[in-house]
C-alpha cells in the first residue's frame, strides 16, 4: 500500500501548517500556527506536547470547557441510539425536550416557540426570514460594529468591512446600519437612538422596517455592552412602529454574561432570540427562540435544514443545561467575570495603554491605545501582545473595529488558579510587547 510521505512524517506545527497551506484556501484564516492534539477543561496541548491556557474558548463555544465528561457521556449515549434522521422527516424527542427547556429559560411573559439549525449565521438568517414573514416588510436595521455571520445576509447585517465584507458584494438590499452606543469612542445612547431616527428620515420609513437586530454585547465589534436604557428605548421604538426586535445572542448566550441570556438583564424582552456557540458545548447547533405568534408565520417547509437540530448536538445541549444547573455555572460566570475584571484593572494601573476594562459577567475585554491616547488605537501593540502570550502558553483573541481590543472567553469551568496564571501571562506579554 502506498502512503503519502507527508502523512507518515513526524507531525509538528510547522509540517502541518505546510500541508494546510497546500490544501486549504488563503481566505480560511488561522490566528495562530498551532495544531491542537487534545484538550481538557480550559487547557489545550498541541501536537508537539506544549500546553496552553485557553482564554479563547473556541470563540465563545466552550463555556462548559473542553470535553466536559457529562457532555461527552450524553453524546456517546445518543450515538448508540440514532445520529441522524433529518428532523423534518422523522423526529426525535431530544429536539422537542431541548426546545421546551430553552423556551422556559427565555425572557418574556408570552407564549414562545423554538427550532434549531446548525450555525449562528443560519439562526440569524432565519430570524430575519421570520420577521419578514410576520410583518410582510423587507427592511432591517443592524448596528455598526455588529457581527452576524459570513453568509451574504450575515455579511450585509455585519457592521465591519475588513475582513468580513471586503470583496464579497453586492449584498442583499434593504439593510441599514445605525450607531451602537460606545462612550469610549464618543457615541452616547442618545446619539445611537438619534442615528436610528435618521435612518427613518433619510433611508426608509419605519412602516417598511421588519426588524432591528443587535448583540447585547458586541462580539467581534469589541465587547461593547448595550446599556439597559438603550435596549428599553429600542423596545419602545419597535412597539411604536410594529418592528420585530431581535437579540443576537450567538456569542453572549449560554451563560457567558452571568445570566443564561444577556437580554435577561434588559428589563424588557426581545421578540426573537438567536443562539449558537456554547449552547451545545462545541457541537454544531443553533436556535431561534421567540414569540409564538411571530414564529408561526412562516409556512410549513419555510424553516429547517438537513442537519438542523442534529440528535447528537441536541443531546449535548441538554447536557449543557444540566451542567449549568448542577455546577451552578451562572454563579461561576459572575465570579469569573469579577476575578478577571479585578486582575485586568490591576494590570491597567501598571500600563496606561489599557484605557478600558469592560464586560458583562465573564465576557470581559481590555482596549489598548498608544500612550493612552484615545485617538490612537493600538492595533499593532494588541497584535504583539497576543503573539507574546502564545509564546508563554496563553491563547488570546483580539477583536474590535480598530483591532485594539483583547477579549477573554475562557471556559467558565476554569479554576481560579488557572485564571490567575493566565492574567499573569497577560501582564508579562504586554510588558514584552511594549519592548
Amino acid at each position: 500500500m502506498h502512503r503519502d510521505p507527508q502523512l507518515t512524517e513526524a507531525k509538528t506545527n510547522a509540517t502541518l501548517m505546510a500541508r494546510r497551506r497546500a490544501a486549504l484556501p488563503a481566505g480560511l484564516g488561522q490566528t495562530y500556527e498551532v495544531f491542537a492534539d487534545h484538550a481538557e477543561g480550559a487547557e489545550i496541548w498541541d501536537v508537539e506536547g506544549r500546553r496552553y491556557i485557553d482564554f479563547a474558548g473556541g470563540i465563545a463555544v466552550l463555556n462548559t470547557g473542553h470535553r466536559h465528561p457529562k457532555i461527552v457521556e450524553a453524546v456517546k449515549a445518543q450515538l448508540d441510539k440514532v445520529h441522524h434522521t433529518c428532523f423534518q422527516v422523522l423526529a426525535y424527542e431530544p429536539y422537542v425536550e431541548l426546545a421546551e427547556r430553552l423556551i422556559a429559560k427565555a425572557p418574556g411573559h408570552f407564549a414562545k416557540k423554538a427550532f434549531f439549525l446548525s450555525t449562528g449565521a443560519e439562526a440569524v438568517e432565519n430570524a430575519i426570514k421570520i420577521a419578514r414573514a410576520a410583518t410582510q416588510r423587507q427592511a432591517v436595521i443592524a448596528f455598526g460594529g455588529g457581527f452576524h455571520g459570513r453568509t451574504l445576509l450575515g455579511m450585509a447585517l455585519t457592521g465591519k468591512v475588513a475582513p468580513y465584507k471586503a470583496g464579497f458584494g453586492p449584498f442583499p438590499a434593504e439593510i441599514y446600519h445605525a450607531e451602537y452606543p460606545n462612550p469610549l469612542h464618543g457615541i452616547s445612547v442618545a446619539d445611537a437612538l438619534r442615528s436610528v431616527e435618521h435612518i427613518f428620515k433619510y433611508d426608509v420609513e419605519p412602516q417598511r422596517v421588519a426588524a432591528i437586530i443587535l448583540e447585547p454585547v458586541q462580539g467581534e465589534g469589541g465587547f461593547y455592552v448595550a446599556p439597559r436604557e438603550f435596549a428599553q428605548a429600542l423596545r419602545t421604538l419597535c412597539d411604536q412602529h410594529g418592528i420585530v426586535l431581535i437579540a443576537d445572542e450567538v456569542q453572549t448566550g449560554a451563560g457567558r454574561t452571568g445570566t443564561w441570556l444577556a437580554c435577561e438583564q434588559w428589563g424588557v424582552a426581545p421578540d426573537l432570540i438567536t443562539m449558537a456557540k456554547s449552547m451545545a458545548g462545541g457541537f454544531p447547533l443553533s436556535a431561534v427562540i421567540g414569540k409564538a405568534e411571530i414564529m408561526d408565520k412562516p409556512l410549513p417547509g419555510g424553516l429547517g435544514g438537513t442537519y438542523a437540530g442534529n440528535p447528537l448536538a441536541c443531546a449535548a445541549a441538554l447536557a449543557v443545561l444540566d451542567v449549568f444547573e448542577e455546577d451552578n455555572l451562572l454563579e461561576r460566570s459572575r465570579a469569573v467575570g469579577e476575578r478577571l475584571t479585578a486582575g485586568l484593572r490591576a494590570l491597567a494601573q501598571q500600563h496606561p495603554e489599557i484605557q478600558d476594562v469592560r464586560g458583562l459577567g465573564a465576557m470581559v475585554a481590555i482596549e489598548l491605545f498608544d500612550s493612552g491616547d484615545h485617538s490612537k488605537p493600538a492595533a499593532e501593540l494588541t497584535k504583539r501582545m497576543c503573539a507574546e502570550a502564545l509564546k508563554r502558553g496563553l491563547v488570546l483573541l483580539s477583536c474590535g473595529v480598530y483591532a485594539n481590543v483583547i477579549r477573554i472567553l475562557v471556559p467558565l469551568t476554569a479554576s481560579d488558579a488557572l485564571l490567575d496564571e493566565g492574567l499573569a501571562i497577560m501582564g508579562e506579554s504586554l510588558k514584552a510587547a511594549k519592548g
